[in-house]
């Protein structure tokens, strides 16, 4: 499967470097710098939940695209929470994997540098980091899309089930609390009082101006 996945997307224009179990995509990872990584949770030695939760640690900014055979809610959940950006089960068309990889390739931003600012706090969206008051607040992955959303959408009430959509990729509510826990993290990184709870609705941040670099 690895190699037939390598060869075809190496036909379609990806540069490839693949692994054939989870320690040795684990050090790959670490040690080179790549625009996705493509992971499977079933991996021979170290699975591929671990080899995403060590990555997602060392590499906040890592892109990862899960595939999986397992298609219960929980599996996604968990890699969702974890850092992954999208999760496509098996078996798949090669069709949808390339339109998936290209979308999240689009999502790291090939155009000009941009920051987002809201009082005295800037988001720098290529560099995916938050400054408050010149002061440099590392995100996660997650953390850095979910901000990333609200304050594009600054001004108006985002519902939780677009912010499920758009920063987690699901496309229904799984009955977990995860936006909670994502803007609470948030909360104490940036301040109580950047983003407001609109009770049964969602949440807002209020206009933010968009900078060019």
């Amino acid at each position: 499967m690895t190699s037939l996945l390598a060869r075809a997307l190496g036909a379609h224009g990806f540069t490839v470097e693949s692994a054939g179990d989870g320690a040795t995509g684990l050090r790959k990872i670490l040690g080179g710098r790549h625009d996705l990584v493509i992971l499977d949770l079933v991996l021979p030695g170290m699975d591929g939940m671990s080899v995403l939760r060590e990555a997602s640690v060392a590499r906040p900014d890592l892109r990862v695209l899960v595939m999986s055979a397992m298609t219960d809610v929980q599996a996604k959940v968990e890699c969702l929470d974890l850092g992954a950006e999208d999760y496509i089960t098996k078996p798949f068309a090669l069709a949808e994997l390339l339109a998936r990889v290209r979308a999240r390739l689009r999502s790291g931003g090939s155009g000009p540098r941009s920051s987002l600012q809201v009082g005295d706090l800037v988001l720098d969206v290529e560099r995916r980091e938050a400054r408050v008051g010149g002061r440099v607040v590392p995100l996660a992955t997650r953390e850095f899309l979910l901000l990333r959303h609200l304050m594009l959408r600054s001004g108006a009430v985002v519902p939780r089930d677009e912010l499920l959509a758009r920063v987690w990729g699901l496309s229904f509510d799984p009955g977990s609390n995860v936006v909670d826990v994502y803007v609470r993290r948030l909360r104490g990184k940036l301040g109580d009082g950047l983003i407001e709870t609109i009770r049964g609705v969602g949440y807002a941040v209020a206009e933010a101006q968009v900078v060019a670099a």
